[in-house]
């Protein structure tokens, strides 16, 4: 083999000539194969040490919950706003991560030259890309700063792309994990709700292929085998992929489940069509972890015509709440802290999101819908909240903070079925996600809040969720103070 050094300069050198001559991000996501394949380095963290991969992440998103617990679904779905629950922290399974094959086209396979010798089409093995010899130095302008050269643009956009790897293997290695298998599983409404809506239907399933996407245990593609599936293709990009496999083995449907390890984006199936897709796929606040994003691409990859979706509909509500314990508990608990002055924190905890249970008795207004979504037509571009909205007072009260939840349903069955988290149902492990606002609103009965909402995929990471809220009030006071129109903006990040 080649010494490690000759190794990693020819894995620069093929990188930055490719990336310079307009092959980019795609011969860059070959180059960093290669230095896996070759080195091995995404066996070890940043600082040489063995790389561990824990519950960690379940422990991380800043969704403070209720109680004190961080992160993490919890062993239970029982919590409600008084008895500290513990909340999820990064939802359903999906199957996100890797080049597209567009890009896997693009950016011609120099990887598995330089680590397997091969030889590239056109020229001899080792021999650099064709494209290098075309481009040549561009000499700096002067006055200009110091000119990058190929290795350090290489080294920095290797750089880039690793973050966005180890964002992708944070995400599904979370669900390696049993404890959030375990909580989704304990959650009947999600269970039972799916699973009354497969076998109920037995007979729009029955000789059909299905296709389950972000499998987990398996469960819904067991249910789908019971209800008479032809065959069922299981996909899930995590290494529980593995264990569903022996579930399904054991359970004694291997001859009607197929379970795949893989990336929806850039995988095949063994057929060219299937009947029927289902999945798991709802996040807190519905859209986050951007997990829909995956079952869109299976649905215009795979789903065949009049074939059907499990759910293929989808609504998120917000509402108002009364909320003045809390908040005070966990907001302005920051201004004195064992006698020590903190209060800058408040902006950084008001500024995320909670997921918890709240008491259906806190609502005090009207609950309006901001989006909803037909599965069988939606596109990832529409996978955007931008409403405008408008919250009428059921009672006198003070409004703290609002309050989104979702529904989805199983329509195109035979008769339609809903799986709601609204406060007035059955709590689910999705909870609801509760906003706060920077100020206490005095509302009288019949006052409106009036506003627009925009909820978005954070730029810095897909998986995450950026909310701009704007809202006005004219109604009996605001902060203590009486008779003064309110308008207020505020941004706030679900991570």
């Amino acid at each position: 083999p080649l010494p490690t050094r000759v190794l990693l300069a020819m894995v620069v050198l093929t990188g930055a000539s490719a990336f310079i001559s307009g092959a980019g991000i795609p011969a860059l996501r070959n180059v960093h194969s290669a230095l896996q394949a070759g080195l091995s380095i995404e066996a070890h963290g940043r600082n040489g040490l063995p790389r561990t991969l824990t519950h960690q992440k379940r422990e991380d998103p800043a969704l403070r919950l209720r109680g004190g617990a961080v992160g993490g679904r919890s062993e239970s779905s029982k919590g409600s706003r008084g008895a500290s629950p513990a909340g999820k922290a990064a939802p359903p399974a999906g199957t996100k991560g890797g080049p597209s094959p567009q890009d896997q086209k693009a950016g011609a396979s120099w990887a598995s030259i330089v680590s397997n010798g091969a030889k590239p089409e056109g020229g001899e093995a080792g021999a650099a890309p064709p494209q290098a010899a075309a481009a040549p130095a561009a000499a700096p302008q002067a006055g200009s700063k110091r000119a990058k050269t190929p290795a350090t643009v290489m080294k920095a956009m290797l750089r880039a792309l690793r973050e966005k790897e180890d964002e992708d293997n944070y995400y599904f290695n979370s669900y390696s994990h049993f404890g959030i298998h375990e909580e989704m599983l304990k959650d009947e409404v999600r269970t039972y709700g799916y699973r009354d809506a497969i076998l109920k239907n037995a007979h729009l399933l029955k000789g059909k292929v299905v296709l389950d996407v972000g499998c987990g245990t398996g469960i819904l593609s067991m249910f789908a085998a019971q209800a008479g599936a032809a065959h069922v293709y299981a996909v899930d990009n995590s290494d529980m992929a593995y264990t569903a496999k022996e579930i399904v083995r054991v359970n004694g449907f291997a001859d009607k489940i197929t379970v795949i390890k893989g990336d929806i984006e850039t995988m095949e199936l063994p057929v060219d069509k299937v009947d029927v897709i289902v999945s798991e796929w709802m996040g807190y606040c519905l859209l986050y972890e951007a997990m829909l994003d995956t079952v869109l691409i299976a649905r215009d990859k795979w789903l065949a015509p009049g074939g059907i979706m499990m759910p293929d509909k989808a609504s998120l509500f917000i509402t108002a709440i009364e909320d003045a314990k809390y908040k005070n508990d966990k907001i302005h608990f920051w201004d004195d802290v064992y006698g020590f002055n903190m209060s800058f924190v408040k902006s950084s905890a008001l500024s995320e999101p909670l997921v918890d249970t709240v008491d259906p008795h806190q609502i005090c207004a009207t609950t309006e819908c901001i989006w909803e979504a037909d599965l069988m037509t939606v596109t990832k571009e529409q996978l955007v909240v931008d409403s405008p909205f408008s919250l009428r007072a059921s009672r006198n009260d003070y409004v703290h903070a609002l309050v989104a939840h979702f529904d989805v349903g199983f329509t195109m069955m035979h008769k339609p079925t809903w799986i709601s988290t609204s406060p007035r149902e059955r709590p689910t492990h999705w909870r609801q996600t509760v906003i706060y606002l920077h100020d206490e609103l005095c509302i009288n009965k019949g006052e409106e809040i009036v506003g627009h909402v925009r909820i978005s995929p954070s730029k810095k990471n897909k998986r995450h969720l950026d909310f701009k809220l704007k809202y006005s009030f004219d109604g009996e006071a605001v902060n203590g103070v009486a008779g003064v129109k309110h308008n207020a903006s505020h941004f706030y990040q679900m991570r």
